[in-house]
């Protein structure tokens, strides 16, 4: 199991940038890839990106592709979420997981997330 602390978040307007990031801890050995996921009001929780552990293969959801850009620092068990081109409706807390290899789905269990607002 690993715990995650989410950080990063604020308040930016439309156009600008933050940059969130995602320490991971605990039994850091067992992950395979790591993503990120979003809940906006009134939405289900759904995937932003993810990176494989080893190898750093990407993916992304459509609604991202082309702004947004996640990385790993597997030293420091750091997983970032670069987010460029900021739209209203990217509006959300953004939650970093564990997921599984092929089906980028969550594994762990969500933390507290940290919330990214956009404002036009």
């Amino acid at each position: 199991q690993v715990q995650v602390v989410e950080s990063g978040g604020g308040l930016v307007q439309a156009g600008g940038s933050l940059r969130l990031s995602c320490a991971v801890s605990g039994r850091t050995s067992s992950i395979t890839a790591m993503g990120w996921f979003r809940q906006a009001p009134g939405k289900e929780r759904a995937f932003v990106a993810g990176i494989r552990w080893s190898g750093g293969m990407t993916n992304s959801a459509d609604s991202v592709k082309g702004r947004f850009t996640i990385s790993r620092d597997n030293v420091n068990n750091t997983v970032y979420l670069q987010m460029n081109s900021l739209k209203p409706e990217d509006t959300a807390v953004y939650y970093c997981n564990s997921v599984n290899f092929f089906s980028w789905r969550p594994t762990g269990s969500w933390g507290q997330g940290t919330q990214g607002t956009v404002s036009s």
